[in-house]
């Protein structure tokens, strides 16, 4: 990386790091990431955090102040200042000592913006009453009146919470030996919420089950290899009764399978359709940070039945945590150049157009092989087979 450019880079960390550091209150949290911090990182931010940024690094409306709000989210704060918001995370983490957890802040505070001699950055301050737009009181100060102590996501996690059980990849078609829904309730051909279904095989000691229907192979988009196996997720139920085997006045075995009551519903349940445990769930802080290394792949499929996606929905990459991916990766997409005929040379070449970055997604789950992403922004319509690599 050129010097001039790790400067820029270093910078507008220490703009966030030194000058927000001081303003926002951040519990620590016992399931919290904590990403690596080095020594050389404190440093530079020290180094910097006086001159500040380049004018030319903020967004191009960036407002002299702005007061953080209940339902903001990193992301969007840091859209409002800078032209990468995935990298405030990172940014905070160079100031541990007052910042211990990256990716989470309180609302309450007001952010002001300071230019000066080309260069910009942010102080915490409280605006005057009566005062000119520009004139602000930047003094500490002790916050004693009620605000919403609820803290702000790196993400709308109202977007990626329904897909944390949902959404599910596994390594081998193992739910095709996964207990089984072998009856209904009066013979019932769909199942509603609150109906008992009666299922067979090996059940563990969880109470709540996820219900899905038969899994489909997803296939890498390139070499056509079986990357695992998503299956439909139809809703939940709750294990009530255990299975028995009991001797009939007869003589014969009767086997009684176990009951569940349908406790949601998402698509149709009915008979032959798979259970599987609900794991342990996922804490729902997620820092966005770019890959360390290069990584680069394809997208596999769209979640759902849709065969294109748009912004805030869900696609499955060919790549995971063998490939280095982890959960907050922030990817850009491309569009493929197309192919045309060059109509203004003699001989008409054909020719292809140069790739076009046209989105942004963010990893929220990662299996062995394969990830879910959530599309944060696009251009135009996502599809399998368009490409991603580090932003």
């Amino acid at each position: 990386m050129p010097r001039s450019h790790r400067f820029v880079v270093s910078a507008r960390r220490a703009l966030v790091s030194a000058c927000l550091g001081t303003v926002l209150a951040i519990p620590v949290a016992a399931h919290a990431v904590k990403y690596p911090i080095t020594e050389e990182h404190k440093s530079t931010a020290q180094q910097v955090a006086t001159a500040g940024v380049p004018l030319s690094e903020l967004a191009p409306n960036a407002p002299d102040s702005y007061m953080i709000k209940s339902g903001d989210t990193l992301w969007d704060i840091s859209t409002i200042f800078l032209k990468s918001p995935w990298r405030w995370p990172e940014l905070w983490g160079m100031n541990l000592e007052q910042i211990r957890n990256p990716h989470l802040i309180y609302p309450g505070q007001m952010l002001v913006l300071i230019k000066s001699g080309g260069r910009a950055t942010l102080q915490f301050g409280q605006m005057l009453a009566g005062a000119p737009p520009n004139t602000v009181k930047l003094s500490p100060r002790i916050r004693s009146e009620a605000i919403d102590k609820r803290p702000l996501a790196s993400i709308p996690l109202n977007l990626i919470e329904p897909f944390l059980n949902e959404a599910v990849i596994f390594d081998t078609d193992e739910l095709k030996l996964a207990p089984r829904i072998v009856a209904t309730q009066e013979g019932r051909v769909l199942l509603s919420r609150g109906d008992k279904a009666y299922v067979r095989g090996v059940l563990g000691k969880r109470r709540e089950y996820r219900v899905f229907r038969e899994p489909k192979p997803l296939l890498d988009p390139s070499t056509k290899e079986i990357l695992g196996f998503e299956a439909t997720y139809l809703g939940t139920a709750h294990y009530t009764r255990e299975a028995e085997t009991r001797t009939a006045d007869d003589g014969r075995t009767e086997i009684v399978p176990a009951t569940f009551v349908i406790n949601s519903i998402r698509q149709e349940i009915g008979v032959g359709d798979r259970l599987a445990e609900v794991p342990p769930r996922e804490f729902s802080s997620y820092a966005p940070h770019a890959p360390t290394a290069e990584l680069a792949g394809q997208i596999v499929s769209i979640y759902g039945e849709a065969l294109t996606a748009g912004q805030n929905q869900v696609v499955a990459l060919n790549r995971g945590s063998t490939d280095g991916v982890e959960r907050g990766h922030v990817l850009a997409l491309w569009r493929d150049g197309v192919r045309t005929i060059d109509k203004t040379d003699p001989e008409r070449p054909e020719i292809k157009l140069p790739d076009e970055r046209h989105g942004m997604l963010f990893v929220f789950r990662v299996f062995n092989r394969m990830s879910y992403a959530l599309i944060l922004t696009v251009a135009d319509p996502v599809k399998a087979g368009d490409r991603f690599t580090q932003p």
